[in-house]
């Protein structure tokens, strides 16, 4: 027997990123909330993604600047990683995210139920018998790590991300499987910390979603960096060998190393949470929704990882925000997908908002503009010993339409390529601007003096 329902005005299935930002928005907004997690509040991102990966490329930065301390006339050795060092750091700053979230979430008097919720009715979630019921009902039940039909993981040898966060020690030697964000980033760390790695792709190119040149640019500096990959080379099959795994891709070629990362992306977490038998309409697992994040039952909203699109934390956090807000009737502006920034936190870092070239012409045929700023003329750059670029695309005689960037801690421009991009920014708008010297930034206005006609370090 259950419970008498509870009621609410909101009830919110999933703690993560998109979960708790749109609980807390409401809450804001005057609404009793009922947030229902099965694990822990922040999601994956806090606890499984962006935030321990982060701090591992963090900790791979810093053995690479002690590494090259002598560059800078600095006298240190690197002696090696310890893990369990890493690992300490790393679950730290978790640590204390997670205080942080949990006193948050207590101060705006949102009931929190921990445990694993399923539909019962159309805005209806049971967990554990008790039945939780809100006008409205917000779907925010994140991803998993994906693998491939037949490759089995077994969480030793072949592993996903989720067991990659939490190794106890650096492999010697890794396949990374998937040439993505996740793939990468991964592939970065390990070659920081030590290890051979190699990174089998299936599309003809690294960070495929980026712009080509920031493509060609990465795999530049992967080069260089001793990180193999092989692209345009599908996954075959696995085997189990005495020291690790032998893995056979396109053409029978092998490569053995002590462990396989599979990294090929991550699924919508909905399978038998009662969505279907509801009547929300789905595909490929994915919960479809209009751009006002609605779903086709009425008072139903879904955000984050289980809506189509880019899985990025913070596209779930703002979706939260603006279904909370629709809800209480504020009628927010509809998110643009192009306009959310990306990143990639490996080493170089890749940052980039709105259309690549090659999807800029696809939108505008010819009448585009590019121009490429290469970071070797930047001050800041020269003294980080980065190389990378910042590109820009603008529908010709029109706004800034794309922009991509490659080199260390670009990660912080993106900030002002996205406002560019979704104010619809002139170049000669941009380049009036001054941009403080010496600093990386100072690339955005030089890159955008060049697309305004007046280029000064640009030839």
């Amino acid at each position: 027997m259950s419970e008498p329902n509870a009621e609410f005005d909101v009830v919110v299935l999933g703690g993560g990123s998109g979960g708790y930002a749109a609980a807390l928005r409401a809450a804001l907004l005057g609404r009793s909330v009922a947030l229902i997690e099965k694990d822990k509040l922040g999601g994956t991102c806090l606890h499984r993604g962006c935030i321990p990966t982060k701090a591992l490329l963090h900790a791979a930065e810093v053995a690479d600047s002690a590494r090259e301390a002598a560059q800078f006339g600095v006298k240190a050795d690197f002696v090696g990683i310890d893990m369990a060092g890493v690992n300490a750091y790393k679950d730290g700053v978790i640590s204390k995210m997670f205080k942080g979230l949990q006193g948050l979430i207590k101060s705006r008097r949102i009931t929190v139920v921990n445990g694993a919720g399923r539909l019962v009715g159309p805005t209806t979630v049971e967990v554990e018998g008790a039945r939780y019921t809100g006008r409205d009902l917000i779907l925010a039940t994140g991803s998993y790590a994906r693998s491939l039909p037949g490759l089995d993981v077994d969480g030793e040898r072949v592993i996903t991300s989720d067991q990659a966060l939490f190794l106890d020690r650096v492999p010697t030697s890794a396949v990374v499987l998937g040439g993505g964000v996740i793939g990468v980033e991964f592939a970065s760390v390990w070659r920081s910390f030590g290890a051979d790695v190699t990174i089998v792709e299936a599309l003809p190119r690294l960070v495929a979603a980026e712009d080509e040149a920031v493509s060609k640019g990465l795999e530049r500096q992967f080069r260089k960096r001793g990180i193999g990959f092989k692209v345009g080379k599908p996954f075959e099959k696995v085997e189990r060998t005495e020291g690790g795994v032998r893995v056979v891709i396109a053409g029978g070629e092998t490569i053995e190393a002590e462990l396989l990362l599979v990294a090929v992306g991550r699924g919508p977490t909905t399978a038998g949470l009662g969505y279907e038998e509801q009547g929300i309409a789905m595909e490929r697992g994915f919960v479809l929704t209009d751009e006002r994040l609605r779903t086709n039952v009425p008072h139903v909203y879904a955000v984050g990882d289980i809506v189509p699109g880019l899985q990025l934390a913070h596209r779930g956090f703002q979706q939260g925000i603006f279904v909370a807000e629709e809800i209480a009737g504020l009628n927010p502006p509809v998110i643009d997908e192009l306009g959310i920034p990306r990143v990639t936190y490996c080493e170089p870092e890749i940052a980039s908002v709105g259309l690549t070239e090659a999807k800029a012409r696809e939108k505008y045929g010819d009448k585009i503009e590019t121009v490429t700023y290469d970071l070797t003329g930047n001050g800041k750059s020269a003294i980080l010993r980065t190389t990378g670029f910042v590109k820009l695309v603008r529908a010709a005689d029109g706004p800034v339409v794309g922009v991509h960037i490659l080199g260390a801690r670009v990660s912080e421009l993106v900030g002002e390529a996205q406002l560019i991009y979704n104010w619809e920014a002139f170049p000669a708008e941009v380049a009036q601007l001054i941009h403080a010297h010496p600093t990386q930034t100072e690339a955005m206005g030089e890159a955008h003096l060049a697309l305004a006609g007046k280029p000064l370090h640009v030839h």
